[in-house]
């Protein structure tokens, strides 16, 4: 009976009571891989998960940070760490970038990924943060 107060969700493929928690759930992109605890609704014992709002958001920052290591894009968490190296506020970088005022806004919460010349930029900037003052 216990169980029952603790349940959250009915399976819709198999009817069984679905209960919230986290599992590990390996992501893989081009030969990288990362484990990351997926949360989500799942059955007692072994069985596939039921995933709703932000649950699948741990998947993706885990593939954004395979992408880093396997081609170069930077993360969400990079390109942050670098604006606020350079001490460019987010408006800032924007029009520095001629990318928009709220570009990176979406970089940041990972809604869009950057082109390829604002992704060779923000390296170069990574490396070099005094030539941000050759750009102003």
């Amino acid at each position: 009976m216990a169980e029952q107060q603790d349940m959250k969700m009915v399976s819709p493929e198999t009817g069984e009571p679905l209960f919230r928690g986290v599992r590990p759930v390996e992501v893989t992109y081009k030969g990288h891989s990362i484990t990351v605890d997926l949360p989500g609704y799942y059955p007692a014992g072994e069985g596939e998960g039921v995933h709703v709002g932000k649950d699948m958001a741990v998947v993706d920052q885990a593939l954004r940070v395979l992408k880093e290591r396997a081609d170069g894009l930077p993360s969400p968490a990079t390109i942050r760490r670098v604006r606020t190296k350079l001490k460019l506020s987010q408006r800032e970088a924007g029009n520095l970038f001629k990318v928009g005022e709220s570009a990176f806004d979406k970089y940041e919460r990972g809604l869009i990924e950057p082109s390829g010349p604002t992704i060779q930029l923000i390296k170069v900037l990574d490396r070099h943060p005094e030539l941000v003052d050759d750009l102003r």
